[in-house]
C-alpha cells in the first residue's frame, strides 16, 4: 500500500486533471464527484483518502465492504460499484449509501424492501450490449427506471456504465448522457482511471478512480 503522503499527492494530481477536464467542458469542478475505489485495499487506504478530502468511496464486493467499512473511521459515503448478485441485495441495502449497479426490477425491489432508510440508486446500463457484462439493455432502461421510481426507499438519481474495452468510449459516454437526459435524471457515473477525463468532457457527474489514487493492486 502507498503511504498516506503518496495517496495525498496522487489525489492532488488527480484533482488538477479533473479541474482541467471540467474547464475544457465549460463545467464547474463541483459538478463532478470523485469516488475513490478502495476495492482490495485495506481500511487504512480508505482512511488516507478521507484525510485527503475524498469522502465518496467505492467497493465492488458486498462481503469485502461488510468487513472493511466498520474499520474505517471518518465521514464517508459508500458506493457499491460492482455487480450485485440477487442474494447479496439484502446486505447491500443495509451497507451502502449508494448502489450504482441496479440492473433489474428484482434487484430494485429487494433493495427497496430491505433498506432501513432511503437509498440512492443508479441504474447500470450495458451500453455496449456485451454478453459478458451486467447492466440493463439501453432499450429497456426506461422501463426499469420507471418501475424503480415507484418503489419506497429508493431515490433513482441516474445511470452508470462501464464501456467496452478498447472501444470508442466517447461515443458510448455520449450515448449514455443522451439516455440520461431523456429520462430526466441528474447523475451519470462513468469514467475510471483510463478514461475519466473523456467521461467528464461528455457529462459524467461521478468518476470512479482507484489505480490513480492507490497505485496498482496486488
Amino acid at each position: 500500500m502507498l503511504t498516506p503522503e503518496e495517496i495525498r499527492a496522487n489525489i492532488s494530481v488527480l484533482e488538477e486533471r479533473i479541474a482541467a477536464a471540467c474547464k475544457r467542458a465549460g463545467r464547474a469542478r463541483e459538478s463532478v464527484t470523485l469516488i475513490a475505489v478502495t476495492k482490495t485495499f485495506p481500511a487504512a487506504a480508505a482512511e488516507a483518502a478521507i484525510a485527503a478530502g475524498i469522502y465518496d468511496l467505492g467497493e465492488n464486493r458486498v462481503q469485502e465492504a461488510r468487513d472493511k467499512i466498520p474499520q474505517v473511521h471518518g465521514p464517508a459515503r459508500w458506493h457499491l460499484i460492482g455487480h450485485l448478485q440477487s442474494n447479496k441485495a439484502k446486505d447491500a441495502a443495509k451497507i451502502f449509501d449508494v448502489v450504482q449497479t441496479v440492473d433489474s426490477v428484482e434487484l430494485a425491489r429487494k433493495i427497496s424492501r430491505n433498506a432501513t432508510s432511503t437509498r440512492t440508486v443508479l441504474i447500470e446500463v450495458n451500453i455496449g450490449r456485451e454478453d459478458q457484462k451486467a447492466g440493463v439493455d439501453p432499450d429497456h432502461a426506461a422501463r426499469l427506471v420507471d418501475e424503480a421510481r415507484k418503489m419506497p426507499n429508493l431515490d433513482v438519481r441516474g445511470l452508470m456504465t462501464i464501456p467496452p474495452v478498447e472501444s470508442d468510449v466517447r461515443r458510448h459516454f455520449s450515448t449514455l448522457r443522451a439516455l440520461r437526459d431523456g429520462l430526466g435524471l441528474t447523475e451519470l457515473s462513468m469514467g475510471m482511471t483510463a478514461d475519466f477525463e473523456v467521461a467528464i468532457e461528455e457529462g459524467s457527474t461521478m468518476v470512479r478512480v482507484g489505480r490513480a489514487i492507490f497505485g496498482a493492486r496486488g
